[in-house]
């Protein structure tokens, strides 16, 4: 399957609930009392929900929308307009070398996102050099090691060492080494756990200090089965180390979808996270660039080719 064929695939939770809704009936307030519960099922959040919801009636009531195809077509396009913020491109030519300083919770399967854009820049002819920053957990500086390995990368690591002296000598052989890229891993922790909280702080200053203005993006990677709980996360994360960008992940059999537009929503369209890639298994081919209205058309069940 390509990979929106996947990524519908993906999000069938929540797509069957959708197409259900869709099958066939008259456009009535009991329609969009269970459109309502559907929607906030799908960790698309209440506020959200409600904005949705008010415009589907005025389209019904100005636009004279009469079948539920043309009401599921409205809400294909209501979700992108609530996405489109987020769409953005990932611009590698921002800062040479570009300092990417990655975070997340454990298990949200940040170090093989890391191996991932790793090889997606390599064969874009870019030279990246990986930050094994974290430093806690032998399993993840390993598992950066075969990455690196794969990929003919180079991978800074120490055991046992402090984060924030890894990432520093990272940085530094970064720009000594003329390095396009240097993606900094760091150890998963909870949004809790405020000591660790905090470290992320002064990991990301200690870059500042290697290169001025580094790092130049701070990506969390969120896991897309953990639903609201994700608002939670990007609120911690953005206080403590200041996110540029978010990649989700696992959108491959148990994640509703719906929380990238309850995240989206948060902010105003101006400030919108950008969402730079989404996941929908475990190969390379796998994570894509993040594209709103093909999202929004596998949400609800839309047919769209894929490319």
């Amino acid at each position: 399957m390509g990979f929106f064929s996947r990524l519908k695939s993906g999000l069938a939770r929540t797509r069957v609930n959708i197409v259900g809704l869709f099958s066939g009936g008259v456009v009535d307030e009991d329609f969009f009392e269970t459109l309502e519960e559907t929607l906030i099922a799908a960790d698309i959040g209440y506020k959200p929900t409600s904005v949705i919801l008010q415009r589907l009636r005025d389209a019904v009531k100005l636009k004279g929308l009469k079948t539920r195809e043309e009401v599921r077509t409205a809400l294909r396009d209501e979700i992108e307009r609530i996405l489109l913020p987020a769409q953005k491109p990932f611009d590698v030519e921002a800062a040479k070398p570009l300092v990417i300083m990655m975070v997340g919770v454990n298990g949200a399967g940040k170090t093989t996102t890391i191996g991932k854009i790793a090889k997606w820049l390599a064969a874009r002819d870019k030279k990246v050099l990986l930050a094994a920053a974290d430093t806690f957990r032998a399993a993840a500086r390993e598992q950066l090691a075969v990455w690196g390995e794969r990929n003919k990368i180079d991978v800074i690591a120490q055991s046992g060492g402090d984060p924030a002296a890894v990432v520093f000598d990272a940085v530094s052989a970064g720009v000594a080494r003329g390095a396009d890229v240097v993606i900094a891993d760091t150890a998963g922790r909870l949004p809790t756990q405020t000591n660790l909280m905090e470290e992320l702080a002064r990991i990301r200053r200690s870059q500042g200090k290697a290169l001025e203005g580094a790092p130049h993006e701070v990506i969390l990677v969120v896991d897309g089965t953990n639903g609201q709980n994700a608002l939670a996360q990007v609120k911690a994360f953005d206080n403590y180390a200041g996110l540029t960008g978010l990649i989700v992940t696992k959108l491959d059999g148990t994640a509703k979808g719906g929380v990238l537009v309850a995240i989206t929503a948060e902010r105003e369209p101006e400030k919108a996270l950008p969402i730079y890639f989404v996941g929908v298994g475990e190969t390379i081919d796998d994570l894509q660039p993040f594209d709103a209205k093909r999202f929004a058309s596998a949400l609800v069940g839309e047919d769209v080719q894929d490319e």
